[in-house]
């Protein structure tokens, strides 16, 4: 039970609970309340969309350790659990029971919600991670995109669902009014979760890079070097940090004075976090140091979540 946990990587499968929960309950409730508008996702759609996010998400990171085996050995053989306690088969069938899992509860709640956007969505990422798995990941700069892109799609289902619903109520007269505030606060949202994936999948290649050289990988760690992906780091760090700055001073309703809850969450929570990030990433020599890198990222996201925390206080 243990390594099929660490299969499915349990502990990233309850931060997407974490964040379809808080991108509902501390964004877009208080995004539609600006407007007069009451909540218009009752609980169970949202278990419903937390179990097709969860399920999908499970098989996916399944798949990717099914074609991982070779490099597994290499990177992190005291981890590998596909072909030492659960078989190759066990790994697929695992993989098609969750992604067939997540494709029911998608689509059911697609029906629900007569929204055949969040069909195709549910349709469409399930095939691009087992594409991703066995092929895309090992291709230049197109791997980290997709992973970015999967991430960056569950702050705009919450938005999607919410919009389906909202145009099915009492309420969708007042639709082009909420629509845009509602998708530009979750976007925003996504915008992090995309660029701060993309970070630390970066990052984690600079990890496994001996894996990826020895099995021909094309990642950026490989065909550039090191201190050239560390410098593209860098420079997305830096566009992600001044993105932040830029939509706190100049585009977010909030009181910009020092001493306000969203400008001591930005440079406290965010900003300083990704100083230190910048430290460790350019003091990193080994596997062990890259490690401790992607984990301060990780950390950062987490942060980065609960900046909807900032926004329910503030709005």
């Amino acid at each position: 039970m243990k390594d099929l946990l660490r299969l499915i990587r349990w502990q990233n499968l309850l931060f997407l609970v974490l964040i379809v929960w808080t991108m509902e309950k501390w964004v877009a409730v208080p995004v539609l309340r600006t407007a007069g508008v009451p909540a218009v996702m009752p609980w169970w759609i949202m278990v419903l969309l937390m179990a097709a996010v969860v399920f999908i998400a499970a098989g996916g990171y399944v798949i990717n350790d099914y074609f991982d085996v070779k490099i597994d050995r290499i990177n992190r053989p005291d981890r590998l659990v596909v072909t030492t306690s659960v078989s190759k088969q066990q790994a697929m069938r695992l993989f098609q029971i969750s992604s067939g899992l997540g494709l029911v509860c998608g689509l059911a709640l697609s029906w629900i919600v007569r929204s055949w956007q969040l069909a195709t969505v549910f349709m469409f990422v399930p095939g691009l991670l087992w594409f991703y798995s066995a092929s895309y990941k090992r291709m230049f700069l197109v791997g980290n995109l997709i992973v970015a892109f999967c991430a960056a799609i569950v702050p705009l289902l919450v938005a999607m669902t919410d919009a389906s619903l909202m145009l099915r109520s009492d309420y969708a007269p007042l639709y082009v009014l909420v629509g845009r505030s509602l998708f530009g606060w979750l976007g925003g949202f996504a915008l992090f979760a995309f660029l701060t994936t993309w970070i630390r999948e970066t990052v984690k290649d600079l990890q496994d890079q001996n894996g990826d050289r020895e099995l021909e990988c094309h990642t950026l760690p490989v065909v550039l070097g090191t201190r050239w992906t560390q410098a593209v780091v860098t420079v997305l760090i830096v566009i992600t940090a001044g993105l932040l700055c830029w939509l706190h001073w100049s585009v977010l309703p909030f009181d910009r004075s020092f001493s306000s809850l969203a400008t001591r969450y930005l440079i406290f929570g965010l900003l300083v976090p990704f100083a230190c990030e910048l430290a460790l990433l350019w003091s990193a020599h080994i596997p062990s140091d890259f490690r401790t890198a992607q984990g301060l990222l990780k950390f950062i996201m987490f942060l980065g979540v609960l900046y909807s925390a900032v926004v329910w206080r503030m709005l």
